[in-house]
């Protein structure tokens, strides 16, 4: 057996020297500029929605627990569409699915903006959604085509801090707008951003290699379905509603079992459970899908504790939100230089035990507290998780095999959003049955992100499965 770090093995294993050479100079300074555009479109828009929630109960006339629908809705069709637009991603190719995900995200948005009713809303979210996951499925995709091997974690670091000061300009954004226009601009705002983002796609984005393999319509529906109505039926029993609730999750469980029956006959299914079979893989989209749902505690949670329990303005909301941001920003572009050299099993795990630190010590907060006390608590944990995020993401790509880079992306993609739906139906549930609600969601937040940093320091107790083959070559 190798005395190589598992990190190590996967870094020289995963490799194919053609489909993995990268683009060089101003070819790629242009494919990234168009794919990190796109991706700050997404995630500012979802940023901004989290804070607008006190102000959209309050102005369609519905409760906390039912706004927190304006995050679920968009989560849910993004996750339910995510790797079924991966595989066809794959077979059309990454940019054209990235270029109609930002047609259907403008004509999405405008839909938003004139919504008059909570449920007019949710469903244009829900379409907004499945814009965003025809961007999100093919992501980390296109930057595994546009960076060389030996330097795929800067690029995925790259894409770290970019959705890191995505969500760092949306509340601040979000904030400006909110006291100066009503919600409806929050979304008027994409329309901009989107012509610009799918003229650079059209321009600038790379062609990658198709996938031989038809697309398994049927396949892709039952995950859609498997997904939705699991959500759903989850999303009812959060909020004390029993019978529709169990009636919807029974459901959902038979489609993920007709699902997982259906994938057995086909060669490349939608849901890549051979991937999943890698237990690197496993693990690594396990930590992620933790992280992230500790992250939606707080993120969900935080604005309605800002307003209702330390009694701050809807400026000050965002304002004191956006550290979190700033510290995912930053600490990306500091680890993208040691990624490549630093395992997972470190960056990660030290990652994810500072941020459920920094929800830890918020949870202690006292309601007379500082804005300089919520601040700089909040920064610690964004650095935390800016030093956690990274990294993990590199182990995801790096196991999958050549030919197997939309799985992988959308997988990735698959366990960042599944964490954050599940977080915000947790924060919808503890909502709706405690008092004092915010504060248990940053409890609960704490305790997820320290089991995620146990998962992650218990990687490297495994050995990747053949992944070390004898012509594969380091770059």
């Amino acid at each position: 057996m190798s005395g190589k770090t598992p990190d190590a093995q996967l870094h020289e294993g995963e490799y194919d020297p053609e489909r993995h050479a990268g683009l060089y100079g101003a070819r790629r300074f242009q494919a990234m500029s168009a794919v990190l555009l796109a991706l700050v479109l997404s995630v500012l828009d979802y940023a901004i929605a989290n804070v607008a929630l006190p102000t959209i109960a309050q102005d369609l006339h519905t409760s906390p627990s039912r706004a927190i629908w304006v995050v679920n809705a968009y989560q849910l069709a993004n996750l339910s569409c995510l790797l079924p637009l991966a595989a066809i991603g794959g077979r059309i190719g990454f940019a054209r699915m990235n270029q109609l995900g930002l047609i259907i995200f403008m004509i999405a948005s405008v839909a938003c903006a004139l919504s008059q009713s909570i449920l007019e809303l949710t469903l244009a979210r829900a379409l907004q959604g499945v814009g965003g996951a025809c961007i999100m499925s093919v992501n980390i995709g296109l930057v595994r085509f546009i960076y060389p091997h030996r330097l795929l974690g800067r690029g995925i670091a790259l894409n770290g801090l970019f959705v890191g000061l995505g969500v760092a300009t949306g509340p601040t954004l979000g904030a400006f707008i909110l006291a100066r226009a009503g919600w409806p601009w929050i979304f008027w705002i994409n329309l901009p951003l989107g012509l610009a983002a799918f003229i650079l796609s059209v321009l600038a984005m790379p062609k990658t290699p198709r996938s031989p393999h038809p697309v398994d319509i049927q396949g892709g529906i039952l995950t859609v379905l498997a997904f939705a109505v699991t959500g759903l039926g989850l999303d009812s029993l959060m909020h004390a509603d029993f019978w529709p609730g169990t009636t919807l999750t029974l459901a959902g469980i038979g489609f993920w079992i007709w699902l997982l029956r259906w994938k057995k006959a086909h060669h490349e299914p939608i849901v890549p459970v051979d991937l999943l079979a890698r237990r690197p893989f496993f693990i690594a989209c396990l930590v992620s899908f933790c992280g992230f749902v500790a992250s939606n505690l707080y993120i969900v949670a935080m604005p309605f504790s800002l307003v209702d329990t330390f009694h701050r303005s809807t400026t000050m909301v965002g304002l004191l939100i956006a550290p979190w941001a700033a510290g995912v920003a930053i600490m990306s572009f500091l680890v993208g230089r040691v990624s490549d050299r630093i395992p997972a099993t470190i960056l990660s795990s030290l990652g994810l035990m500072v941020t459920g630190t920094a929800f830890a010590l918020l949870w202690l907060l006292p309601p007379e507290a500082t804005n300089a006390m919520i601040a700089w608590r909040t920064l610690l944990g964004g650095l935390g998780f800016g030093l956690f995020q990274p990294p993990n993401n590199r182990a995801i790509m790096v196991t999958a095999p050549p030919g197997r880079e939309a799985g992988a992306s959308g997988m990735l993609s698959v366990s960042r959003l599944s964490g954050q739906t599940i977080g915000a139906f947790l924060v919808a549930g503890i909502f709706t049955v405690f008092s004092h609600p915010a504060f248990l969601c940053l409890g609960a937040a704490s305790f997820v992100a320290f089991l995620g940093a146990s998962l992650s320091a218990g990687r490297g107790l495994f050995r990747p499965r053949r992944l070390i083959t004898q012509n594969s070559t380091r770059p």
